[in-house]
């Protein structure tokens, strides 16, 4: 019968045992293959085009970032189809009409968002500052615009960077703010009553129910600049 052959693998040799053909064990060299590395992974991109528009895009036209607020997809009787936008313009502000052909290629801009809070304003500047890093980020009066009406100390908000840059800023949808100028409220109004202007803390003024009274908080819708509720 004839004998098995057995292989140690704990030396970079092969120990195999006698065998019918001699009588002392041999010794042959294993070889020892590196482990091959797994080809590094890419996240798949896919193209951006005309087709893919819609309101909050964000897009790179002439070097620059835009962001998307209309947008009319248009099949003429005659003629190719195109895509109607209105966009505005992160870095100037201007709001310009744009046609693009439909199913032409467009590069997406590549604008991400990171929350910070709003922390003080110092001059003509608005500061804002990262609570983990400490690390602060300013913007002008004119970057801020007219949304500085909602804007109150220790507020979270999120900044847009583009490029490495800040290029613009969202408020949270509601904010809770203080009454501190109206007319007071009537004995009898209810909810279902008429509004009376209202100045918050902020500066702004917005429409309340009349039974709201100085001193009282209340939330605001910062996309319509609406009364909400009693906070």
């Amino acid at each position: 019968m004839a004998r098995t052959t057995t292989a140690a693998l704990t030396s970079p040799y092969c120990i195999l045992h006698r065998s019918s053909f001699s009588s002392k064990p041999s010794f042959l060299p294993l070889r020892i293959f590196p482990k091959t590395p797994s080809p590094p992974t890419f996240p798949r991109i896919y193209a951006f085009s005309s087709n893919d528009i819609k309101v909050g895009s964000n897009i790179e036209v002439d070097g620059a970032p835009w962001r998307v607020l209309e947008f009319l997809h248009v099949k003429p009787g005659k003629g190719a189809a195109f895509v109607r936008t209105k966009m505005r313009n992160y870095v100037s502000g201007n709001t310009v009409e744009k046609t693009f052909r439909a199913g032409s290629t467009i590069e997406e801009a590549n604008v991400f968002k990171e929350a910070k809070q709003f922390t003080y304003k110092d001059g003509a500047q608005f500061v804002f500052m990262d609570l983990s890093t400490f690390e602060e980020y300013r913007l002008g009066e004119v970057d801020v615009g007219d949304k500085t009406k909602w804007l109150k100390e220790g507020m979270d908000c999120s900044l847009l960077f583009w490029n490495g840059k800040v290029i613009d800023f969202e408020l949270p949808v509601t904010v809770r703010l203080t009454v501190v100028d109206v007319d007071p409220g009537l004995k009898g109004d209810t909810a279902q009553g008429g509004t009376k202007p209202a100045t918050l803390d902020t500066g702004a003024v917005v429409n309340v129910p009349l039974f709201v009274n100085i001193g009282e908080e209340i939330l605001v819708d910062t996309r319509t600049g609406q009364y909400m509720s009693r906070a």
